[in-house]
């Protein structure tokens, strides 16, 4: 192991390289709420009909071939109840090792490349199975257009329902977009239902033809980013 991890099977995530995409291909497409794109990438469009398209490309950062390509249709201003973005809901039986909802629940830290037509602060959120506890989280683009690597550390909740079996263990969200009151305070646990988005964060959906693409996601426990597990 090093630093108390073990060297294979880190990283919770499937597909984070976005190497798989049986359903559509390289075809660029507007999907409804709760599809899936890539494989094991699940979209989010809720209480709304889709605002961006997603896409399998070859433009990925050194050491990858494939990335994620998220393109917004239109100028749109989230209204109320109002969340967009991509993520992927991982088993419970892969995470509840991690103790989240008890007093020992383990740090956990998600690593990702990040390349956007657009700078500034960007987020995404870690949700449990019935989305009553969110941590949103935020990262900063410095340069439109470039890649760039990106690591959060997410503290374990200590409380709040975990599902332990086979259906949604932890939700890891990377968002598009959301109205308020689908958003709260970065850098901590909320009991908000439906804390998807950080707020303040920017809306990728209101610039009509905005990209956003990520490869190379990752998340393994503890609180260090160890090199993509290919």
């Amino acid at each position: 192991s090093v630093g108390g991890q073990q060297l294979s099977n880190r990283n919770l995530l499937i597909n984070g390289d976005m190497q798989i995409s049986e359903r559509n291909g390289t075809t660029s497409t507007a999907y409804t709420n709760a599809q899936y794109s890539l494989d094991r990438w699940q979209i989010v469009n809720d209480n709304a009909s889709s605002k961006f398209t997603t896409q399998q490309v070859t433009d990925a950062p050194v050491g990858f071939y494939n990335s994620l390509k998220m393109t917004s249709s239109s100028a749109y201003t989230p209204v109320s109840g109002e969340v967009f973005g991509v993520g992927q809901k991982i088993e419970g039986y892969n995470t509840n090792w991690l103790e989240f909802g008890t007093s020992n629940a383990k740090s956990i830290t998600i690593s990702f490349f990040v390349k956007s037509s657009l700078t500034g602060t960007f987020g995404g959120s870690v949700l449990n199975h019935g989305m009553t506890r969110g941590f949103p989280w935020t990262y900063t683009i410095s340069s439109a257009n470039t890649w760039e690597r990106k690591t959060v550390t997410v503290v374990g909740c200590p409380d709040g329902t975990w599902d332990p079996f086979n259906t949604t263990g932890i939700r890891v969200h990377w968002s598009m977009g959301a109205h308020a009151n689908r958003s709260d305070t970065a850098g901590q646990w909320s009991s908000t239902t439906y804390s998807f988005h950080p707020t303040g964060a920017t809306d990728v959906v209101a610039t009509n033809g905005a990209t956003l693409q990520i490869t190379g996601c990752q998340v393994e426990v503890g609180d260090t980013a160890t090199t993509f597990e290919h």
